[in-house]
């Protein structure tokens, strides 16, 4: 048998016991964002390429978000600012027309295409 204390705190505890958390049932840290991977290319540039939280873009209809866990989606954009809300920063870019390609956490968007 082990023995208890009341720690500091005012929880009981096993004295001898081990606190160690085991790594692989430790839940998911608290306020942790998901992300996708994004892509915004055209024929030879590279707009942007990395993890973000949203993308916002336009099409016929109007405007739209792309978060993580989306759907597939596939869609021709209008001229517009595709807005990237990146762990970083809010990236902006304008774009003419576009190809957007939501896929298993991965959106791609085709630019002047």
């Amino acid at each position: 048998m082990s023995k208890r204390q009341i720690a500091s705190t005012g929880e009981i505890v096993d004295v001898g016991a081990s606190n160690t958390v085991n790594d692989d049932k430790a839940p998911a840290q608290k306020g942790a964002k998901p992300t996708m991977a994004i892509k915004v290319y055209a024929p030879f540039k590279v707009y942007y390429e990395g993890e973000g939280y949203s993308i916002t873009a336009v099409n016929e209809t109007g405007p739209f978000d792309v978060l993580p866990h989306h759907h597939r989606f596939l869609c021709m954009l209008v001229p517009c600012d595709l807005v990237i809300q990146t762990p970083n920063e809010t990236k902006t870019i304008k774009i003419s027309r576009a190809l957007m390609h939501v896929k298993a956490e991965k959106v791609t968007v085709f630019v002047d295409v």
